[in-house]
């Protein structure tokens, strides 16, 4: 095997849109085949396309943080030109007036991020300051992206470490020890958690579910570490060092293991829930952030089986685009139903929903396909 990391790794344009395509109308396709064929696989993959509802994980709570995960991932990449013209190894070195350039641009895409998600959450609706939510998918990707990368370009691998740790354990220490008015300390509940209590007393406008912000100002900052994490991949992988990438490869794998176990033991103290981004949601995620990344990368970037990922290509490097054109800014199922609503109405009515669905897909692809060609991408 080569390693191919001097150029642009296809893998995480192909992991991001896998993981968009659940977004975008994958889970609406789940499940409606699952109604319609109502047999245990089906059910299974149905159940796990719905957030859990406290404690626990599915599949779709793993997206978010792994997209936020692959956005760490190209970070080493994305600054690997920056270094080379200014003749440095390390991001740490490059000179002061370089970091203030890219701390702008940083700045400005998390702006532009955190703008984004709040047009997402219907801010041009203009439904009053007390009806817009201001937390969002978004502008946690940009924040948490924005100090990710800040810690990245200042620190070494070694303080990075301890930044990423530190990260965890003190939010640990903060969700369990530090006590909640009317509740006390170590409350994991929606109204009882110092999440939810920060959110309510510093979050402006409306809450996502009343009592607390899953993307809320205090649970933004293990996030940090989720995204660090996929720095510190990006680094090793296109770190040159004396291992095969076969070796590399075996590390990472045993990363991920090792991730995954802690995550389930840091659980029995500190359970696992996406919607306070606990540290053993970050550890258990983080290791199947790895896995993924692992088999994508070793499928489409060393095997070179790319032509099946094509679909996923077009999701991945527009995937901000679709994202916000998914969450209601388009209706694609008004544009299918017009194009192929002929067809379908002659299937089986309990397969109809199931064709429909499958037709928003080919509608937002066919989108994505022309903009492909044109090269029109949203970059931020």
């Amino acid at each position: 095997m080569s390693n191919p990391t001097n150029g642009r790794l296809i893998s995480l344009d192909v992991l991001r849109g896998f993981v968009m395509f659940w977004i975008m109308s994958g889970e609406h396709i789940i499940h409606a085949l699952a109604k319609a064929a109502p047999i245990p696989i089906f059910i299974w993959m149905s159940s796990q396309l719905h957030h859990a509802e406290w404690n626990g994980i599915t599949f779709y709570d793993m997206i978010f943080p792994v997209f936020l995960f692959v956005a760490g991932v190209s970070m080493p990449f994305s600054f690997e030109k920056k270094m080379s013209l200014a003749g440095v190894k390390t991001p740490q070195e490059l000179p002061s007036s370089e970091k203030r350039k890219i701390y702008l641009s940083m700045l400005r895409r998390t702006c532009i991020l955190l703008v984004l998600g709040f047009i997402v959450n219907g801010l041009l609706r203009f439904d009053g300051f007390d009806h817009t939510r201001f937390a969002s998918v978004l502008g946690r990707i940009g924040l948490a992206w924005f100090f990710a990368g800040i810690i990245y370009l200042n620190f070494d691998f070694k303080k990075q470490l301890i930044w990423f740790f530190g990260i965890l354990i003190g939010y640990y220490v903060a969700m369990k020890w530090i006590p909640v008015p009317d509740f006390g300390a170590g409350v994991l509940t929606k109204e009882g958690s110092l999440e939810g209590y920060i959110d309510r007393l510093f979050l402006p406008g409306r809450l996502h579910s009343t009592v607390y912000d899953p993307e809320g100002i205090f649970s933004t900052l293990p996030a940090i570490s989720t995204a660090l994490l996929g720095v510190f991949i990006g680094t090793f992988l296109k770190a040159k060092c004396p291992f095969s990438i076969k070796v590399k490869l075996l590390l990472m794998t045993l990363t991920a293991v090792v991730l995954i176990i802690a995550g389930l033991i840091w659980d029995i103290n500190f359970p696992i829930n996406k919607h306070l981004w606990t540290s053993s949601f970050v550890c258990f995620v983080g290791g199947f952030s790895i896995l993924f990344f692992v088999f994508f990368y070793v499928i489409i970037d060393l095997l070179g089986f790319q032509k099946w990922a094509f679909p996923l290509v077009l999701i991945g490097s527009n995937s901000i685009l679709i994202y916000i054109a998914a969450e209601g800014s388009v209706d694609f199922k008004h544009t299918a139903d017009y194009v192929f609503g002929g067809l379908i109405q002659y299937t089986s009515i309990a397969w109809q929903p199931f064709f429909t669905a499958l037709s928003v897909t080919v509608v937002q692809l066919l989108l994505l396909y022309f903009l492909y060609k044109k090269k029109w991408f949203l970059k931020i």
